[in-house]
């Protein structure tokens, strides 16, 4: 077990912690929730002991090793992949080291026949020789081929680092895992692998993710940080905010009867309840939702933008024509033969390998980019948005929040503009910081002011959920839903994918797969991995 006593931590006048004393039971999976800045990666630094806090301690069990999702992605260069996953046990790759250097001496005495004895021993009991085994069935899972195993990591591209480094922590069934954006990086199928293994996992878990769908998967609590605290709650990240929601709106709601609102809570925790037995974590959820009583929970202070998207006129009929497509970039094919249309009512999700094919794609039909062949042609009745996302460009000038946002405007006035800022959370002093300053969670939630103001009815957006927070994407979430008009998009976030597309197209170097399905029945269909198999092998 791993626990904190009375931990305190502040920077200047910022205070992050006061007095946090909290327990973390094994087989369990904790979610660690909060707004952007309010301490989640800061928490897991302390709990590994990266970060010593300024009052209190973290409290381990005796003989615990808590293993940490390193974020360095070249420290190991030098290191084979093999080598990299074993040292996420600390000791038994100091063991492998000691004994292999013992063996290669040319004098070997009998003192190092005794601590040769002595390793052997304890190597047999950290169960070092199965750990290439299993260090290799961790990166076979997490998509890393056996002809990269014994390959060094200064060899290996960037995203592949990063399942080795995700492999690195898994290994050797640590007693504390903490884990920082695990799924940064990883395509769908690799998602639900480590989905799994988390599901199976006996021994604590603690984890900081934006991905709601891996949350939910995962989580059996949800620790919310929030005023400085850190409060517990049994359920996943769903269950967290649909109740924290439910509660709000009832203390709203002055007049209604007590036992009216206990009966709607009852209600809900029931409905939740059914539903976590379809989980992976089935049983031991709903064991712990069934012990939970409305008292337990709590509103949430956290503050949601206000996001709607009211496009001016309506689109018909046929929005997009794309035809024979091709682009080449440093002489290769990003994509090719490229045919599709848009219809209205359309919202297209569109996956790739290779997140620049979208981008490019995107770019190519915003006017921004060229294309080598073929041709593509836009509805008379389609007014675009777009959201790139590489977008640094729109902010590189000297103006405040409020001048900045007047631009794309048709109503000029200070008082207006202020108010429409408060709703996207820019309020009082922050409305006028200067653009080039601002987080990337904040020039998010400008650039998307920017396109409500606009209201086009035909979005294009690339990865428009990098950098906001899980209360930000929620808000975006649930404007994108209520969209009536048409959407092409991109989003590494698999609930944002399954709850607004309404049509998947899967973008390969040699064709397209296009359904009209929802994300969840894509990632499902037999016919389409056979399809994609046929066009990997071309």
């Amino acid at each position: 077990m791993i626990s904190t006593a009375n931990i305190g931590l502040q920077y200047g006048k910022r205070v992050l912690f006061e007095k946090v004393s909290i327990k973390f039971i094994p087989g369990n999976c904790y979610g660690i929730i909060g707004a952007n800045g309010a301490g989640k990666s800061t928490f897991l630094k302390i709990l590994s002991g990266e970060i010593e806090p300024q009052q209190g301690q973290v409290i381990v069990d005796a003989g615990s090793r808590i293993s940490v999702l390193k974020q360095d992605q070249n420290a190991f260069d030098e290191f084979t992949v093999l080598q990299t996953v074993i040292m996420g046990n600390k000791r038994l790759s100091d063991i492998m080291i000691e004994k292999e250097a013992l063996y290669a001496k040319a004098d070997f005495t009998d003192e190092d026949g005794l601590r040769a004895s002595e390793l052997e021993t304890e190597f047999a009991e950290l169960n070092g020789w199965n750990a290439e085994s299993e260090a290799g069935e961790l990166l076979a899972g997490l998509g890393i081929e056996v002809d990269n195993h014994n390959k060094l990591m200064g060899e290996m591209a960037g995203n592949e680092k990063v399942r080795v480094l995700l492999a690195q922590a898994l290994f050797g069934n640590p007693d504390v895992l903490l884990l920082d954006e695990p799924t940064n990086n990883l395509d769908a199928t690799t998602v639900l692998w480590l989905e799994d293994f988390l599901a199976d996992f006996q021994n604590t878990v603690i984890v900081v993710s934006h991905d709601r769908h891996f949350m939910d998967a995962v989580c059996t609590h949800i620790a919310d940080i929030d005023f400085s605290q850190i409060t517990l709650f049994t359920g996943n990240y769903s269950f967290w905010y649909e109740s924290s929601q439910l509660i709000l709106r009832q203390k709203q709601d002055a007049n209604r009867k007590a036992e009216d609102k206990k009966k709607e809570l009852q209600e809900f925790i029931a409905r939740f309840s059914a539903n976590a037995s379809k989980s992976r974590q089935a049983t031991s959820r709903k064991k712990l939702l069934d012990k939970l009583v409305f008292e337990d929970i709590k509103p949430s202070s956290r503050k949601y933008p206000y996001i709607v998207f009211k496009p001016k006129t309506e689109t018909r009929n046929q929005i997009l024509e794309v035809k024979n497509l091709h682009k080449v970039v440093d002489g290769n094919d990003l994509f090719k033969q490229l045919n599709f249309t848009v219809d209205s009512g359309d919202k297209i999700a569109f996956i790739s390998q290779d997140d620049i094919t979208i981008s490019t794609l995107f770019d190519i039909l915003m006017g921004e980019k060229d294309i080598n062949h073929g041709e593509f042609k836009w509805g008379a009745t389609a007014q675009l948005g777009y959201f790139p996302r590489v977008n640094d460009y729109y902010f590189n000038g000297d103006l405040n929040i409020i001048d900045w946002l007047q631009q794309f405007s048709e109503i000029k006035e200070e008082p207006w503009i202020r108010s429409f800022l408060g709703k996207m959370l820019f309020s009082g002093e922050e409305s006028l910081k200067k653009t080039k300053v601002l987080s990337g969670g904040e020039k998010v939630r400008c650039l998307i002011a920017k396109l409500m103001l606009e209201a086009p009815n035909t979005l294009i957006l690339d990865q428009p959920t990098n950098h906001l927070d899980l209360e930000a994407i929620t808000s975006l979430n649930d404007g994108l839903k209520a969209f009536t008009g048409n959407l092409l998009f991109c989003s590494h976030d698999h609930l944002f994918v399954e709850t607004i597309a309404n049509r998947i197209i899967e973008i390969l170097p040699n064709g397209i797969i296009d359904r009209r399905m929802t994300y969840d029945e894509y990632l499902r269909d037999e016919k389409v991995k056979l399809l994609r198999e046929s066009f990997l092998e071309k």
